[in-house]
């Protein structure tokens, strides 16, 4: 495709054809009184000038570029190796859109397969998919997966209120008008493995649980899945792919579906997005998998080729039988988080898993010793910790936000018997001397 503006000649070439004289013919069924509207805008800038103007306005943001974070919550603040960025800015990458045409798109195709490939592998997982918008969609698409295995005859969905709060509520979203029985999330619920194996029934289509959780717990969740599979349910895990770098993967525990979100791989924050939903599966679902997938094949002269494969499932199929009615996927973060896995590999991916370990295991430890701070939860923990505090949560924060710290999640946002439960999140950034003033801050709260 060429970027060429039309010609005046072309212009009215078009015009002549669809019968009108003049551009301005076309807006002529918007009443004269509105067609044009008086815009109240202050004079034009140059580009000098609006560019100072912006920057000015920008300076009133404070980010996790000059301060220091111990927000996570889903979105983690972890270092992104400068070769990423340069490679998702060529131009082949950056304006590449969908490789329909597999003669003149190996090069985006084949970074696709590649990314399917090492998502698998750390899953532990058969087959991956091209991606997805975010962690949010992909559970949802796993729920929806799950119904149309069963064909819409079991109705009851298990899932975890250790769950994002945010992926339940799109998954709620996505469910709202097919009659399912979500259970396991209500207030005041146990997200035990041992609770969530009593709500499996007969009924029941898909169990759904975090990895860690959204409280930063590590559990074994090998015996939840076997009930599951007992019941003739499938087990999806949500999982947290830093984590993958040194924990037990979700495909030891015999996860039919593994879904997250891919953030942490290479992927900056920005506020919240844009970000990567990734989704692997067991072969034996492939055709019920939802998102693009490329497979490799052999071209006319017996060459190594990527082609889109199974492309029916999603797209070139009546919008009723698609396994999705999402075509889409973050082609250009999935090429990021493929970049980021490549350059760490496994022996990186661990050394910043275990980084992140030891580093909030050290946070804990310290903060656990302060008067009116107490950690909620005896079960192991990855990288995030709950601490219970006597003061608000809010109030917490906006005294470590004058000291230039950026404080950790209020769950009492989202779980309402969660009032003062403070979720700290701690990454390979996060220096000694960051986690020490945090200590130090903190440890002023219950003497102002």
């Amino acid at each position: 495709m060429t970027y060429i503006p039309h010609s005046p000649k072309e212009r009215d070439e078009m015009l002549a054809t669809i019968g009108v004289e003049k551009l301005k013919d076309l807006f002529h069924a918007i009443p004269a009184a509105h067609r044009y509207p008086d815009l109240d805008l202050p004079p034009a800038l140059t580009e000098m000038e609006a560019a100072a103007e912006l920057n000015e306005i920008a300076q009133a943001n404070e980010s996790a570029a000059e301060l220091v974070s111990f927000l996570g919550a889903g979105v983690y603040n972890h270092y992104i190796p400068a070769a990423i960025n340069h490679i998702l800015l060529r131009g082949e990458f950056y304006t590449a859109y969908t490789p329909y045409q597999p003669e003149i798109s190996q090069g985006t195709l084949q970074a696709i397969f590649e990314y399917q490939s090492m998502m698998a592998n750390l899953t532990g997982m058969d087959v991956a998919n091209a991606s997805h918008y975010d962690g949010s969609t992909a559970v949802a698409e796993a729920v929806n997966m799950a119904i149309a295995q069963f064909r819409g005859k079991r109705k009851r969905i298990v899932m975890s209120a250790g769950v994002h709060p945010q992926y339940r509520a799109t998954t709620n979203t996505y469910t709202q008008f097919a009659d399912l029985d979500i259970v396991g999330t209500e207030a005041g619920s146990l997200s035990t493995p041992d609770a969530l194996a009593e709500l499996i029934d007969e009924n029941t289509a898909l169990v759904v649980v975090q990895y860690p959780d959204f409280f930063g717990r590590v559990f074994d969740y090998t015996k939840l899945g076997e009930a599951a599979h007992k019941a003739g349910a499938l087990f999806c895990i949500v999982a947290n792919p830093t984590a993958l770098g040194m924990l037990k993967t979700p495909g030891e525990m015999d996860a039919d579906m593994v879904v997250g979100e891919g953030q942490p791989l290479g992927i900056a924050m920005s506020y919240g997005g844009p970000y990567l939903g990734f989704f692997t599966t067991r072969q034996k679902y492939v055709r019920k998998m939802a998102g693009r997938l490329v497979g490799e094949s052999v071209d006319s002269r017996g060459q190594r080729a990527f082609v889109l494969t199974l492309t029916p499932r999603e797209q070139h199929i009546k919008r009723e039988r698609a396994t999705s009615n999402i075509c889409s996927n973050q082609g250009l973060l999935a090429l990021a988080a493929g970049v980021y896995m490549s350059l760490l590999g496994q022996t990186g991916m661990r050394h910043v898993a275990e980084l992140c370990y030891h580093k909030a295991h050290y946070a804990a430890e310290q903060i656990a010793n302060l008067p009116g701070f107490e950690l909620c939860h005896d079960e192991p923990f990855f990288h995030e910790f709950v601490v219970c505090c006597k003061e608000p949560v809010a109030e917490i924060n906006a005294h470590l936000l004058e000291h230039g710290i950026i404080g950790g999640y209020d769950l009492g946002q989202d779980y309402p018997d969660m009032q003062n439960h403070l979720l700290i999140a701690v990454t390979e950034k996060n220096s000694k001397e960051e986690i020490d003033a945090l200590v130090s801050v903190l440890a002023e709260v219950n003497h102002d």
